[in-house]
């Protein structure tokens, strides 16, 4: 972790200092779910990777680290995050190959305005806000509120068009990367229903004794390959500290491969 610049933002170290990202002190700011997901993505990516709810541009700069020739667009809704990505971009040689982009992306004109063709995108990460609307007590803090809580959709299902606008991005053949709640495992296989092939849902577990915190999903669109579920990644021993697995891939030393689960 690095230091403060006036209390507004911290400088901070993700994959063993490979990439050096500026947050906001306070409100919503990137950790392991980031790291997780990132990791996740497949390597080698030459076309369009789109991070959708991108906050600063962990996930996204975190994913283009193994796939130097990807472009790479971070999508925020939150102007000030959005221009923070821009930065974080820059600062890690990205802005050749990259941009951040201020929008709604649950709007199809407000993504083609945008420049976000639908249908254009290899790979597409996300980690949506986890909560529906109107389910828990928004924080008082509008850029904290907007990264947990859903907007309302027209049809009452705000996950699932954040799905089908994430989709709406990929293109045939391209991957699909989320993280949510392991609670919320239904909710996100009925978003996705039959617009991916090949699901991969890999179970996040604080400890090995523990019930699964998180799900990582996976898929390929346009595939007809059935659902696997993966083995699960736990993250800490009873100590308390990293498990070796989960220690190396926060450290940038591996990565997970969903289809199917290899570290390397």
């Amino acid at each position: 972790m690095g230091g403060t610049d006036g209390g507004r933002e911290t400088l901070d170290a993700f994959f063993g200092g490979r990439l050096a990202l500026r947050q906001p002190a306070r409100g919503h700011r990137s950790g392991t779910d980031a790291v997780l997901l990132a990791a996740s993505a497949p390597a080698g990516v030459e076309g369009l990777i789109v991070d959708v709810g991108a906050g600063a541009g962990a996930v996204g700069l975190g994913a283009a680290l193994a796939s130097p020739a990807a472009e790479l667009a971070l999508v925020e809704i939150d102007s000030a995050l959005a221009s923070l990505a821009g930065r974080n971009l820059a600062a890690a040689g990205r802005a050749a190959g990259g941009r951040a982009v201020r929008a709604d992306v649950l709007v199809p004109a407000a993504r083609r305005a945008a420049g976000l063709a639908d249908g254009a995108a290899a790979l597409v990460l996300t980690n949506p806000p986890f909560h529906p609307s109107g389910a828990v007590r928004p924080s008082p803090d509008a850029a904290r509120a907007r990264a947990h809580v859903l907007p309302p959709a027209g049809d009452g299902d705000g996950l699932a068009a954040w799905v089908r606008a994430c989709l709406a991005l990929l293109a045939p053949g391209g991957a699909f990367r989320m993280i949510h709640r392991a609670d919320a495992l239904a909710s996100c296989l009925a978003a996705i229903g039959g617009r991916l092939g090949g699901v991969a849902v890999l179970p996040v577990h604080s400890r090995a004794d523990a019930a699964a915190i998180r799900v990582l999903i996976g898929g390929v669109k346009g595939s007809r390959a059935p659902l696997s579920l993966l083995p699960p990644l736990i993250l800490h021993e009873a100590s308390g500290a990293f498990a070796e697995q989960t220690g190396s891939i926060a450290a940038g030393a591996r990565r997970i491969d969903m289809t199917p689960l290899t570290l390397r």
